[in-house]
C-alpha cells in the first residue's frame, strides 16, 4: 500500500514537470481586405501621409537634442525653435552647396567629352572596333539611314515653284507678373511641403507628451506598461538609428571627399555630399553615389588609372565603414533582417517614390516595434524582424525532422561558442527530442519519420564528438590549473600565516560544477524507443567529457530475454532514459531486472523534461517508488547521479501472491 501511495503521489508531480511546453500561440495574419485598404490609403493619400511621415521621423531625430537643451536649462519653446532652426538650416545649406556644385559641373561637361571620345577610339584601336562596337555602330547607322530616307513621290503635272522660307520672329506678350508666376509656380509645391513639415515638427516637439498621452488613451489604455514600452522602444530605435546613421554617413563622406580631391576629381565636395545623402538608402545608395564620380574619373583623365584609383577609394571606405564603423557605433539596433530592408525599400519606393526609398528603413523599424509590442500586429515582427521566430529547440527539431543533421550541427556549434555541451543538450537538444516524442504520442509521426529523427539526432551527437573532446581537454587543463593554484595558495599560506587572499570584487560563481567521473564506468541506455537511445547517446557524451568510462546500449538490449546478456561486471552505474512520461511502470521493472543481475549495481532513471533539474523532493520520492538509486529530470541531475559514489540501493523483496487453490491444499495438509 505504501508503494502504491507513493507512486500515486509522485505521478501527478512528474506529469506536471514533464508537461510544460514552451510553444508560442499561432500568429494571426491580417485579412487580404485590410492589407489592400491600408496600402490603397497610403498610396492615394500620399500627399497627406508623406509630409506627416517625414515630420514624424524628423521629430524622432530632433527629440534627443531638445531633451538635452531642456536639461541644460533652456526653456521648451526656445529649445524646440533652436533645434528645428538648426536642423533645417543645415538642410538648406546642404541643398545650396549641392545646387552650386551642380551648376559648376554643368558648365564644364563639354570639356570632358574629348577624353570620352579618346577612350572610345582607344577601345576601337585595341580590337573592339571589329566586334561589338562596330556591329552596334553599323546597326545604328543603317537604322538612321532608313528613317531619313524619303518615300518616292509620284510626278505631278503642275508643280508650284519653290518659295523661300519667310523668317518668323516669336514675340512674347507675357506680362511680368505671368513670367514671375511661371518661375515661382514650380517651386511652390516643394516649398509648401517643406513649410508644412517644419510646422508639424515644431508642434510635435512642443506637444510631444500630450500626443503620447493621447496615443496611449486611444490605443493602449488597457495596458499602459506595454504601450509605454512600445513608444519608448520606437523612439529609441528610430532616433538612435537616424542620428547614428548620420554620424556614420559623415564619417563615410569625409574620406570620400578628401580622397576625390587628392585624386583630382572635379567638384569633390558635391560627390561627398551626395555620398552622405545617398547612404541613407540601404544597399543601393552607396552604389549610386559612386557611379557619377566613376563616370567623371573616366571623362577627366585620358588614361585608366584615375578610374581604378577612384573605384578602389569607394571600395575601401565602404568596407571599413560597413565592417568597422557601423558595428562599433550602432550595430544591428534597427531590428530588421537584411531581406526585410530590401523588401521594404522596394515597397516604399513603389508607394511614395524616391522619398519613400530614403524613409523605408526608419518607417519599417516603426512597424517592427509596433508588431513587437501589440499582439494584433505581431506578424510584422515575424516578417521583418531580425529575432529568431522559432525557439532553438523547435528550430533544431525542424532540422532533425527534415533529415538535415549537418545544418543542425552548424547551429549547435554556433551555440557551443557560448554554452557548454551539457547546457546545449539540456536546454535545446533534449527539448527537441521531447517535441518528437509528443508528435509520436499524438500519432502524427509514422515509424519512418521516427527513425529518421532518431538517426539525425544520433548523427548530430556524432558530429559533436570533436567539440566534446575539445571541452574535455579544456576541463582537464582547468583542473590542472586549479590544482596548481591550490598548491601555490597552500605554500603561500604556510609562508604567510594569518594572511588571507582577498576575494575578487564583482565575481559571481554561477557556473554548474559537475562531478569528476574519473574511474567510474557508466552504461547509458534508452528506455523504450529509438528517440530514447538518441537521448542516451547525448548523456553518454556529457559523461565522457567529465572523464567517465562510458558504454551505450540500445533499448532492445534491455528487454527481458536480452538483459542477462549485458556485460555488467565492470559497470558501476546504469542510467536509463525515458522521453515518455507514462513509463514509470516499465522503469520499475527494468530496475528490478538489472539489480537481480548485479545486486551492487547503481541504477538511475531519467525522465527527460523541458523543466529539467531542481525538483529534489519529487525525484527522491519517485526513486523510492521505483527502487532506483536516483531519479533525474534533466542533464545536470542525471550526470550528478551517474557519477555519484554512494552505495547501491538494495532491491526490495517482492510480495508473492499465492493462488487460492494452492492455499487450500496447504491448509488441508496442516
Amino acid at each position: 500500500m505504501a508503494a502504491n501511495r507513493g507512486n500515486g503521489a509522485s505521478e501527478p508531480r512528474l506529469e506536471g514537470l514533464l508537461a510544460a511546453s514552451r510553444g508560442h500561440p499561432r500568429t494571426a495574419l491580417p485579412t487580404v481586405a485590410s492589407v489592400v485598404v491600408t496600402v490603397a490609403a497610403l498610396y492615394f493619400g500620399r500627399e497627406v501621409f508623406l509630409p506627416i511621415a517625414v515630420a514624424l521621423l524628423l521629430t524622432f531625430a530632433i527629440a534627443p537634442v531638445v531633451s538635452s537643451l531642456k536639461r541644460a536649462g533652456v526653456p521648451r519653446i526656445a529649445a524646440v525653435i533652436a533645434s528645428v532652426a538648426g536642423a533645417f538650416a543645415a538642410l538648406s545649406l546642404f541643398s545650396f552647396v549641392v545646387a552650386t556644385q551642380v551648376s559648376d559641373l554643368a558648365q564644364n561637361i563639354p570639356v570632358y567629352q574629348i577624353n570620352i571620345l579618346t577612350k572610345v577610339r582607344a577601345l576601337k584601336e585595341n580590337g573592339l572596333g571589329g566586334g561589338i562596337i562596330a556591329r552596334l555602330g553599323g546597326v545604328i547607322e543603317r537604322v538612321g539611314q532608313e528613317i531619313d530616307r524619303q518615300e518616292p513621290q509620284l510626278p505631278s503635272a503642275a508643280q508650284a515653284p519653290k518659295r523661300e522660307p519667310i523668317p518668323v520672329e516669336v514675340v512674347s506678350h507675357e506680362k511680368p507678373l505671368e513670367v514671375l508666376q511661371n518661375l515661382i509656380g514650380p517651386l511652390l509645391s516643394p516649398l509648401g511641403s517643406a513649410g508644412l513639415v517644419v510646422i508639424v515638427v515644431i508642434f510635435m516637439l512642443m506637444e510631444r507628451e500630450d500626443l503620447r498621452d493621447r496615443f496611449i488613451r486611444l490605443v493602449g489604455y488597457g495596458d499602459l506598461h506595454r504601450t509605454t514600452q512600445a513608444l519608448q522602444d520606437a523612439g529609441k530605435r528610430v532616433g538612435q538609428y537616424l542620428l547614428m546613421q548620420l554620424v556614420v554617413n559623415i564619417i563615410y563622406a569625409v574620406p570620400i571627399t578628401i580622397g576625390l580631391w587628392v585624386l583630382g576629381i572635379p567638384n569633390a565636395l558635391l560627390w561627398g555630399l551626395l555620398a552622405l545623402a545617398l547612404r541613407f538608402v540601404p544597399y543601393i545608395g552607396p552604389i549610386i553615389g559612386a557611379l557619377l564620380p566613376l563616370f567623371l574619373a573616366l571623362a577627366v583623365a585620358p588614361g585608366w588609372s584615375l578610374l581604378l584609383w577612384t573605384a578602389a577609394l569607394f571600395v575601401v571606405v565602404e568596407l571599413v565603414t560597413g565592417n568597422v564603423i557601423e558595428p562599433w557605433l550602432y550595430g544591428s539596433h534597427t531590428g530588421l533582417s537584411p531581406l526585410a530592408i530590401i523588401v521594404a525599400a522596394i515597397f516604399w519606393t513603389w508607394l511614395w517614390g524616391p522619398i519613400g526609398l530614403v524613409l523605408s528603413t526608419p518607417l519599417t523599424v516603426c512597424l517592427v516595434v509596433l508588431g513587437r509590442h501589440v499582439p494584433q500586429f505581431e506578424f510584422l515582427d515575424v516578417l521583418f524582424g531580425n529575432e529568431p521566430v522559432l525557439e532553438p529547440h523547435a528550430r533544431l527539431y525542424q532540422r532533425l525532422l527534415a533529415g538535415d543533421p549537418d545544418e543542425a550541427t552548424d547551429h549547435a556549434e554556433e551555440m557551443l561558442e557560448e554554452k557548454y555541451l551539457f547546457q546545449f543538450y539540456d536546454q535545446v537538444a533534449i527539448p527537441a527530442l521531447l517535441l518528437g516524442e509528443q508528435d509520436r504520442e499524438r500519432g502524427v509521426m509514422d515509424d519512418a519519420q521516427r527513425r529518421q529523427l532518431a538517426d539525425s539526432a544520433m548523427t548530430l551527437a556524432a558530429n559533436l564528438d570533436d567539440s566534446a573532446q575539445q571541452e574535455a581537454e579544456e576541463e582537464e587543463s582547468e583542473q590542472a590549473a586549479a590544482a596548481d593554484e591550490k598548491a601555490a595558495d597552500r605554500k603561500a599560506g604556510e609562508k604567510n600565516s594569518g594572511e588571507t587572499k582577498p576575494a575578487e570584487a564583482g565575481v559571481e560563481e554561477e557556473e554548474v560544477d559537475l562531478p569528476d567521473g574519473s574511474g567510474i564506468a557508466v552504461l547509458c541506455a534508452g528506455g523504450r524507443g529509438e528517440l530514447d537511445d538518441a537521448a542516451a547517446a547525448m548523456l553518454a557524451q556529457v559523461l565522457e567529457v567529465q572523464g567517465a568510462s562510458v558504454s551505450k546500449a540500445s533499448f532492445t538490449e534491455l528487454e527481458p530475454l536480452a538483459i542477462r546478456r549485458l556485460d555488467l561486471e565492470t559497470i558501476d552505474a546504469v542510467v536509463i532514459g525515458f522521453l515518455n512520461r507514462q513509463s514509470t511502470r516499465h522503469a520499475r521493472f527494468m530496475v528490478r531486472r538489472l539489480k537481480r543481475v548485479k545486486a551492487k549495481l547503481r541504477v538511475g532513471i531519467v525522465f527527460w523534461s523541458e523543466v529539467g533539474n531542481g525538483d529534489v523532493e519529487a525525484a527522491a520520492e519517485l526513486a523510492t517508488t521505483l527502487n532506483a538509486d536516483f531519479v533525474a529530470f534533466g542533464m545536470i541531475d542525471a550526470v550528478t547521479g551517474a557519477l555519484s559514489k554512494k552505495t547501491a540501493v538494495t532491491l526490495k523483496a517482492g510480495h508473492r501472491r499465492r493462488q487460492p487453490a494452492r492455499r487450500k491444499q496447504l491448509q488441508a495438509a496442516e
